[in-house]
């Protein structure tokens, strides 16, 4: 028997990598949406009871992987249609007029665990599942236009309703996978985000009642590295390593200011968010208290006594409860930030490894700080 040749072996090996590459790339196709001429829409455009051909589209929410189609037929009829991956939750587009969730009326679609595709109208009263009755808003939703289909992994929720003019602003959400629903009445979502729809264009910008989640995202980055991770490391500083002396101090008023000025740009962009979730009012006093915080350190900085000075014990003791009590709200308020945008599980665990390493460090050094004084 001839051994195999080396060649041979290669370009086998090249064939079966061409075709799982193939394969992958027929799976993507399949699960995919687009505005393109490759849309998966006209496979569930049969199961549509209106004309979906010729509707304006846009990435609503790219981050979920939404899309949203609309457009009007005859003097007052809406036509919409949202694509959205199929999660194991539900997905919704509410119309409000002012961009906050509360007060607007929404559109809500999932499927059953036998795969039968439900979708009801709801309003949005508050933000308990209570104050969220469904068939009911101020939607006047055509008869027998509203539907969930589902094809290729993902949902396609559509409706018609008859209005002037729809409300300026889309709020988009998606639900938790798996969440059972008693009674139709929805769960809390996810996620959820809105932006302000200009119909005759078709162009959609981020809005400040849902807020865009690039601006979540960088209020979360920002508020919480400065906050919540360089502020204890800045008097983790001050407290340990007044022996190398003056590093000390300079890495101390370094790591405080990056931490004040990131913190600070971290409020200004969570007072841009204006959620009405639950506990945001929460964190928001909180960051509030975290910022008067800081700024009645940055005054004391400006304001210190000289070493000689008989006011210096009093100022010592003033920027040392200070300082401790914004490192406690701020390590508070990192939780309660995580919990309000349900990001409580790998985003806590990450902070909550810095926090434990943060407290070892600091009770080795402690120890090591009296002995050294005894």
């Amino acid at each position: 028997m001839k051994p195999r040749s080396c060649s041979s072996s290669i370009s086998s090996a090249l064939l079966v990598l061409l075709l799982c590459c193939l394969c992958s790339s027929v799976a993507r196709s399949q699960t995919a949406d687009s505005c393109g001429s490759g849309s998966s829409l006209a496979a569930v455009s049969r199961l549509i009871p209106f004309d979906t051909s010729n509707l304006t589209c846009f990435d609503a929410w790219p981050s979920e992987g939404f899309i949203l189609r609309y457009g009007k037929s005859g003097r007052d009829t809406w036509s919409f249609v949202l694509s959205a991956p199929d999660a194991g939750g539900y997905v919704s587009v509410g119309f409000s007029s002012n961009g906050a969730m509360v007060g607007s009326s929404a559109v809500a679609g999932w499927t059953t665990g036998g795969g039968v595709g439900v979708a009801k109208q709801y309003r949005l009263g508050g933000t308990s599942p209570g104050s969220c009755p469904p068939d009911q808003g101020s939607l006047a939703l055509l008869p027998g236009t509203t539907l969930l289909a589902a094809q290729s992994s993902r949902l396609y929720l559509a409706f018609q309703f008859t209005a002037a003019q729809p409300a300026p602003y889309l709020i988009y959400a998606v639900g938790p996978s798996g969440a059972q629903l008693s009674n139709n009445y929805l769960v809390r979502h996810r996620s959820y985000g809105s932006a302000a729809v200009d119909y005759a264009t078709g162009v959609a910008s981020s809005a400040g009642g849902g807020a865009s989640f690039d601006t979540k995202k960088w209020h979360g980055a920002m508020a919480g590295l400065g906050w919540g991770v360089l502020m204890p490391v800045g008097v983790a500083l001050a407290r340990y390593f007044k022996r190398h002396d003056p590093f000390w101090f300079y890495a101390h008023i370094s790591v405080q200011g990056v931490g004040f000025v990131l913190g600070t740009a971290g409020v200004i962009a969570g007072f841009k968010l204006n959620d009405d979730l639950p506990g945001a009012d929460r964190h928001q006093a909180l960051g509030i208290a975290i910022l008067v915080f800081g700024c009645l350190q940055v005054l004391a900085f400006l304001a210190r006594p000289g070493k000689e000075s008989k006011v210096r014990r009093y100022w010592n003791w003033y920027h040392h409860y200070v300082g401790r009590a914004a490192v406690a709200c701020a390590v508070a308020n990192v939780f309660v930030g995580l919990s309000v945008a349900h990001e409580a599980s790998a985003a806590a665990a990450f902070y909550g490894v810095f926090l434990a390493a943060w407290v070892l460090a600091s009770a080795v050094l402690e120890v090591r700080l009296w002995r050294s004084a005894a």
